[in-house]
């Protein structure tokens, strides 16, 4: 007997064989629970941006649950189209909240508990941004100088970026420190309305086209 091809169509959708957004991935990027893997050793990770390509290792034993949670966002593809909100020249830029907003409202509660800081925040470090004890959520930052200053508060680093350092030195930093301090991108704002507020106001920001994995 043939089967009509809607039904297989139909079939293929429940059983998630057809591509889509998050096929193939380990969890769900609206329930922060369900992404829990535990990451390799050293693992390196090929961000694909606006101004080029710059490639992170990560070292788990730097810090377990920093290296966890950054493994199991770029897995599940959080950071893909994510601006780099706060550039700072001389010191830091800083990514990672979701340019959808409601993906967003779901991680800025899901905090990770803190890692002590082995590794000092030298040029090209990644590391979480923090409010205080264990509120690390999804926003990380890449050191362009010595901020040994950091350790001592908490910021642990877990990963280096170990190639195309002049493309992370090249991101737009003219819009600077963020509102209300400066005239960059308002966070509040961000978490609420995502890239549609970002693309409106500060056009210039580079962004993540894709942040995968190496094999």
């Amino acid at each position: 007997m043939r089967i009509p091809a809607i039904v297989l169509f139909a079939a293929a959708l429940a059983l998630g064989v057809l591509g889509s957004p998050g096929a193939g991935r380990a969890g769900d990027l609206t329930n922060p629970a369900s992404l829990n893997e535990k990451a390799p050793a050293v693992y390196k990770v090929k961000f694909d941006t606006s101004k080029g390509v710059f490639v992170v290792e990560v070292h788990r034993d730097w810090a377990p649950n920093g290296a966890d949670r950054f493994y199991n966002l770029v897995k599940n593809g959080f950071y893909d189209d994510a601006r780099f909100f706060r550039v700072i020249s001389g010191f830091m830029v800083q990514f990672g909240i979701s340019g959808d907003s409601k993906v967003a409202a779901v991680w800025r509660d899901a905090n990770i508990k803190d890692d002590p800081v082995k590794e000092s925040n030298k040029r090209g470090n990644i590391t979480f941004a923090t409010a205080g004890p264990n509120t690390r959520t999804t926003q990380v930052f890449i050191n362009f100088g010595d901020n040994a200053g950091l350790d001592d508060q908490g910021f642990a680093s877990f990963g280096k970026v170990v190639s195309g350092m002049e493309v992370v030195d090249a991101l737009y930093a003219e819009y600077g420190e963020g509102a209300p301090r400066g005239q960059g991108p308002d966070q509040g704002l961000v978490q609420q309305r995502g890239n549609a507020y970002l693309e409106k106001s500060f056009p210039k920001l580079d962004f993540i086209r894709k942040a995968t994995i190496e094999p």
